[in-house]
This record gives C-alpha cells, sequence and structure tokens, in this order.
C-alpha cells in the first residue's frame, strides 16, 4: 500500500488549497480513507472521512463546514479541499487506511497559513 499527498504549500488567511492523496496496492473502492493533521507540538487530530460507499463522510468540528473530502474512484485519489483557511490549519496533513487492521500512512504534505 502506497499513499502520496500532495497540494500543500503556503496560502494566505482567508485563502483555500486543495489537497491531494494518491492511493496505489489496494483495492481502493473497498476502504475509508482518512486526511489528519498534526501541527508542531500538538496531538495529530482527524480532519475528515470517507467511507468506500463515498457518500458517507465524518469531519472534525474545528472544520465548519470549510472542508470538504472527495473521492475519485477512477483515479484512486482522495481530495480535500480546504477553504476560507485560518493560521490554526498550519500543520502536517496525512492520508491513511486502515487495510486488516493495520493502518498505513502517506509522508505528509505541509500546509502553512500566514496572517
Amino acid at each position: 500500500v502506497q499513499l502520496v499527498e500532495s497540494g500543500g504549500g503556503l496560502v494566505q488567511s482567508g485563502g483555500s488549497l486543495r489537497l491531494s492523496c494518491a492511493a496505489s496496492g489496494l483495492s481502493f473502492c473497498v476502504y475509508g480513507m482518512t486526511w489528519y493533521r498534526q501541527a508542531p507540538g500538538q496531538e495529530r487530530e482527524l480532519v475528515a472521512s470517507i467511507a468506500h460507499t463515498v457518500y458517507d463522510t465524518t469531519y472534525g468540528a474545528f472544520v465548519k463546514d470549510r472542508f470538504t473530502i472527495f473521492r475519485d474512484r477512477e483515479k484512486n485519489t482522495v481530495e480535500l479541499t480546504m477553504y476560507n483557511l485560518e493560521a490554526e490549519a498550519t500543520a502536517g496533513y496525512y492520508c491513511s487506511v486502515r487495510r486488516y487492521g493495520r493502518d498505513y500512512w502517506g509522508q505528509g504534505t505541509r500546509v502553512t497559513v500566514s496572517s
């Protein structure tokens, strides 16, 4: 299983970013996918997850309808679109999947929001 995140970068407060996670080595349509984030000195927290059914999504309480998770079954990708970003969103963002009881992680993509 390989997960590769992309799309991070520097954005001004109030701006938007779209992160992408490309998955390979697994039957993509079978597994739920999750985005987490971890800021320096902070614990990792769930940002958003999407079930294999596509329509079943979960978001962290801090998201407040500003983020959208989407999975593209043809491309085997999971995208996280983030709107109205605030400085608190500065963190490493990681894609994860649980397969046969084991969690797989990507290398992460860094998001920095400047105020």
